[in-house]
């Protein structure tokens, strides 16, 4: 093989990772694709999009029914802008007339608020079904995704996508999109109705927009800084509140409250400062609009004021009392949408950022699979034979080229390769059906590697993995892994009961297996002296029992499926001496009937193995039964002077040598 150079390891993520990632404020190829969310609710969406244009002009008929009652019975000089219909059933009695106006226009708040009551309801149900579709594919995603996905992606991340980033769409979907319509229909129809009435002070209005335009613009650039600024120390408070308060008595034993506390103040202060920015691009970008709008206002009223009081034409236009009034009202009412659409703006930008994040990890396909042709595999409920045939393994992410490379190469090239970091290296070997198989060896010589390959966390580069002479990549994923039954050194236990922590779903484990599997693993009579029995409420990771209990509520747990392949990963380690006698029985009740991989340090389980295999960096280096690796003197009893000779009560007589490794040991 060429000789290839050592691809460079990418450099750490800064803190905050992706939570950097702003985006543009409008991309169509992610808003195309965020609306098809919408299409189950299309009914609510377009009752709420016609919501939104009568009220844009209920919204402007307020002021024109002003003009009409001034100029028609107020000052009684004009009805240019009153249209015929209006004339013919409005009175002409200028009392009744001016009540009919106040009417309407109590009429059009009316119509206003009912319409807006009737959008926000149905954008804000429509939001939340979306946001209840789009967590629920995240979540189904995740649980599809294969473990070694887990391994490159920390857990807060994960739940940000499935929390605060679906918040921010929900936003977009309530606040934004159609509220966004809602501002551009009132300025279209405002600016419609002043070119109408006025052009010249229509566009004496609109002369100071070049400078609100680049106020905003300014605005958009500044608020676009600091909210970069505060999703990245959001962030980094999550990270560092995680990672203290689950290690707070390793902050309490050593401690270092004053130095966490004076590091949170640091991250916290980020916030702070990143925050006030933002606040103060916004109390300096409302009043400029303000002081902007007012200008023109004045400026309308003192050009139209002039044109009224002395009876005069503007370019050729009559300006009336009415006329000005309405101005006034309509100039008011045009800013405002303005500077909503300024914060539509940000609404837009956390929503682009978020859906790009959201659509990235549903975008990521699980490198494990269940094969579209599955192979039949024997009836379950008998024991399995496992075996291994010259397994090479790397948890790194190989090229097409290497992969090839992989394939043709001898095993002298594959282990003298530099640049593929091999966890396991030609590992063969055969479990009978029904047998118990022990594997020990240093840390970090691949035993868990070996059960994961198993079970099909991860696909063997090179080699094969047969169940009962099938390859596990031609098994179904819930059939094979239906088959094993886990218990790890680190016990997990979820927020529920006992009962609903044993049976895990399994709704086919009736309560007696539940109670049976218990008392099986000696833990029946501890879970009974509870308050509630096995319905007695556990906290998440079953906080408030001990590791004991919690190791063995898992071996229960294991029982209770029946499996047909049991797996015992470290599983004896976080049990004392007194605790692992009761369970010892209950151990070899567990592995009767049964094919088992057991991975642990304690003779009482190993020296009773049918088969041990030893392990030495990634290698297969030794196999047989206790008795017979001892008598070899090799790697096993080597490792049994330095690690067991203190647990066993009965061991083979060993001379008194010095120990020293081979080199290659």
């Amino acid at each position: 093989m060429a000789k290839r150079t050592k691809e460079k390891p990418k450099p750490a993520a800064k803190s905050g990772g992706d939570e950097e990632v702003l985006g543009k404020a409008y991309d169509s190829r992610l808003m195309r694709r965020l609306l098809t969310y919408m299409r189950p609710y299309t009914g609510h969406a377009v009752l709420s999009f016609a919501a939104i244009l009568l009220k844009a002009a209920a919204d402007v008929a307020g002021p024109y029914l002003v003009l009409v009652a001034t100029d028609r019975y107020m000052t009684g000089r004009s009805t240019t802008f009153v249209p015929p219909f209006l004339q013919r059933h409005l009175s002409t009695a200028p009392l009744t007339g001016i009540t009919e106006c106040a009417l309407l226009y109590m009429c059009a708040l009316l119509l206003s608020y009912g319409l807006e009551f009737l959008q926000t309801y149905l954008m804000q149900w429509t939001g939340q079904r979306i946001m209840f579709d789009m967590r629920s594919q995240i979540f189904r995603h995740l649980q599809r995704m294969h473990v070694g996905f887990y391994d490159k992606n920390p857990v807060g991340r994960l739940v940000t996508r499935v929390t605060s980033d679906i918040d921010a769409l929900n936003e977009m979907f309530t606040s934004g999109v159609l509220a966004i319509f809602e501002d551009v229909f009132v300025l279209l129809f405002i600016v419609g109705i002043m070119l109408w009435m006025s052009w010249p002070l229509a566009l004496l209005t609109l002369s100071v927009l070049p400078l609100i335009m680049y106020a905003t613009r300014l605005f958009r650039i500044a608020v676009r800084a600091s909210y970069r600024r505060i999703r990245v120390a959001i962030a980094k408070i999550n990270a560092y509140t995680q990672e203290h308060v689950s290690g707070m008595s390793v902050v309490q034993l050593f401690n270092r409250e004053d130095r966490a506390y004076k590091d949170f103040q640091s991250i916290n202060a980020e916030h702070r400062d990143a925050f006030v920015d933002q606040v103060q691009a916004y109390s300096l970008y409302y009043p400029a609009v303000e002081l902007l709008s007012s200008i023109a206002i004045a400026t309308v009223i003192w050009k139209g004021g002039l044109g009224v009081l002395h009876g005069s034409t503007f370019f050729g236009r009559t300006v009336t009392v009415g006329v000005l009034l309405a101005f006034m009202q309509y100039a008011q009412r045009f800013f405002r949408p303005i500077m909503d659409l300024s914060e539509k703006y940000n609404i837009l930008q956390a929503a682009m950022a978020a859906s790009e994040r959201v659509f990235k990890l549903i975008d990521t396909e699980p490198e494990i699979v269940s094969p579209e042709t599955v192979t039949a595999t024997p009836d379950s409920g008998s024991p399995c034979a496992i075996e291994f045939r010259d397994v090479w393994f790397t948890y790194q992410t190989l090229t097409d080229e290497q992969r090839d490379w992989v394939a043709a190469a001898s095993d002298a090239e594959l282990a003298a390769s530099t640049d593929i970091e091999w966890i396991l290296r030609g590992v063969s070997f055969r479990v009978a059906r029904g047998e118990t198989a022990a594997i020990v060896g240093h840390t970090g010589a691949g035993k868990t590697t070996i059960t994961a390959l198993m079970m099909r966390f991860y696909d063997v580069t090179r080699g094969a993995v047969l169940i009962d002479g099938v390859d596990v990549r031609e098994v179904a994923l819930d059939t094979l892994r239906k088959r094993f039954g886990v218990v790890l050194q680190d016990a997990f236990l979820f927020t529920g009961t006992v009962r609903s922590n044993i049976r895990l779903g399994s709704e086919w484990i009736t309560d007696a297996e539940v109670e049976h599997a218990a008392d099986e693993v000696n833990i029946g009579d501890f879970i009974r002296t509870m308050p509630k029995g096995f319905d007695e409420p556990m906290q998440e990771r079953g906080a408030t029992l001990s590791t004991g209990q919690k190791q063995l509520i898992s071996f229960a747990r294991a029982l209770a499926h029946r499996p047909e392949i049991l797996i015992l990963d470290e599983a004896t380690s976080s049990v004392d001496t007194d605790t692992e006698l009761r369970v010892r029985l209950a151990l070899q009740r567990m592995i009767t009937g049964r094919t088992s991989v057991v991975i642990a340090h304690r003779l009482s389980t190993i020296q009773r193995a049918d088969t041990i295999l030893v392990m030495h960096k990634g290698q297969l280096r030794e196999s047989g039964t206790h008795n017979e690796l001892l008598t070899e003197r090799g790697l096993y009893w080597r490792l049994y002077r330095l690690q067991y000779k203190d647990q066993e009560d009965t061991v083979i007589p060993i001379p008194a040598e010095p120990l020293r490794l081979q080199p290659g040991d």
